[in-house]
């Protein structure tokens, strides 16, 4: 979220607008004597009781107030009358206190915290989906909400581009393998809808087939689970799974441009950035069935369904000598997403707010 409102920043200062971050300041959240869970709960002191004052003052003269992040959507009525626009990125924790995915669960402050996040969310007047899925979920949540909702996909939140041979060979090298050795790669933390796990158990089955017995599985993001070593070790994958935590753009640039595929069976997303990183390095993509990685890979991906390890290891296999082709119907899907279409509608969006709350 961080991430997302720099780059809004950023982008439309450039365009002549004056833009400025707005971050409450954390006064009892500092105080690290707490044990863990106290220091979590005194955190809340800083976000529901001492922020709402200091937000209140801050945005006195705006023109527009965007919230970057629905899960400050209590933060709502800090504007009072002003022009306001909040982003919703995905319904995912919402629903999951709701009990809506099985084997999920979330604990009692926890429901009460989304509940209040998807009822101040549901008032709003002006909300942003960073996708139609994100769009259709809020519509289920709340029915009627969908005309004061406006779809705009994010644009690439780095430049990524194809890396050349050095930075693919050093990259790979960083990895533990040689320039020869071929790898598909993930992308992804270890939230549960990222669905690592379903990574790991499908490439065991993929290295079953002829053609990708030599293939190692790079996985790029956060360390990995105490579940994610055991499985690793249990099935014989040691050593041809690697873990790669915390990468720099540069490296996951790197490591985007010289793997054969991405491969990125998320179960839920809000948007899934991975697939756009990758069809920038000219990486084809392999992803789920499902949306919103239909929606944003196009028709520039193979889609497997990330809840049959072996249906989908079969596809892949099957599909084998066509992932190359996915890599110039990747740069054409690229164009849905151009950094200047989005900050546009942005700027549009911004202006007919202001202008809906003159009248």
């Amino acid at each position: 979220m961080l991430r997302y409102a720099d780059m809004l920043q950023q982008e439309l200062n450039s365009q002549g607008h004056e833009v400025r971050i707005i971050y409450p300041p954390v006064v009892f959240g500092r105080l690290s004597f707490f044990p863990g869970l106290l220091q979590k709960w005194i955190g809340y002191i800083d976000k529901y009781l001492l922020a709402p004052a200091y937000l209140q003052k801050q945005v006195r003269h705006t023109d527009v107030i965007h919230i970057c992040d629905h899960s400050n959507a209590m933060y709502l009525k800090c504007a009072k009358n002003r022009p306001t626009v909040i982003t919703c990125h995905d319904l995912l924790a919402v629903f999951a206190a709701r009990g809506i995915f099985p084997g999920i669960r979330i604990g009692f402050t926890g429901r009460i915290q989304q509940r209040w996040i998807a009822a101040s969310l549901s008032r709003a007047k002006h909300i942003v989906c960073v996708s139609a899925k994100t769009q259709d979920d809020l519509e289920s949540l709340v029915p009627g909400i969908r005309p004061r909702t406006t779809v705009i996909h994010h644009h690439l939140n780095w430049n990524y581009s194809p890396a050349d041979s050095y930075a693919v060979t050093k990259a790979k090298s960083e990895a533990g393998l040689s320039p020869e050795d071929e790898y598909l790669l993930h992308v992804g933390g270890n939230q549960w809808y990222k669905n690592r796990l379903g990574v790991m158990r499908i490439f065991f089955v993929l290295r079953k087939h002829p053609r990708f017995q030599q293939t190692k599985l790079i996985m790029a993001g956060k360390p990995w689970t105490v579940e994610m070593r055991r499985y690793c070790i249990s099935s014989g994958l040691a050593g041809e799974i690697i873990e790669r935590a915390e990468v720099s753009n540069d490296e996951l640039e790197a490591l985007y441009s010289g793997t054969t595929a991405l491969l990125f069976p998320s179960v839920e997303e809000g948007f899934g950035w991975p697939v756009l990183e990758a069809q920038a390095c000219g990486c084809p993509v392999i992803t789920s069935s499902r949306p919103p990685m239909t929606e944003i890979a196009g028709d520039a991906a193979l889609f497997i369904d990330p809840s049959d390890p072996l249906r989908a290891a079969e596809l892949i296999a099957e599909h084998a000598t066509d992932l190359p082709s996915l890599r110039a119907a990747g740069f054409r899907n690229l164009t849905r997403f151009a950094k200047n279409k989005t900050i546009s509608r942005y700027s549009e969006l911004y202006q007919r707010v202001i202008d809906s709350e003159r009248q």
